[in-house]
């Protein structure tokens, strides 16, 4: 099981991320575009970098929604590959059977 506070953490980058999302694509969007005078767009960066670090998509981490475990993630099942196995043994996880040879 990992640490409270890291999967506490990582909920509220969560929920930062989908509060500034929008704007923070807009300002994306005006930084980038050529057409835009060099004012406007360094305005733009400006207020980027006084959003919230936190709330950057790429400062999230996948993690297991059964363990919290941060490494061996599956993201089509969004758990490790140790809760996997865990329910897989255990008969929870349907069309999953332990390989044997």
């Amino acid at each position: 099981m990992a640490k409270k506070s890291s999967i506490e953490k990582n909920k509220n980058r969560t929920k930062l991320v989908a509060r500034f999302a929008a704007k923070r694509t807009a300002l994306k969007a005006i930084a980038d575009d050529q057409t835009k005078s060099m004012e406007e767009r360094f305005e733009a960066r400006l207020k980027l970098a006084e959003l919230p670090r936190n709330s950057a998509k790429n400062r999230l981490k996948n993690r297991c929604q059964v363990s919290g475990r941060p490494r061996a993630y599956y993201r089509k099942l969004k758990m490790s590959r140790i809760a996997l196995r865990e329910l897989g043994n255990k008969g929870l996880i349907p069309g999953l059977v332990k390989s044997s040879w």
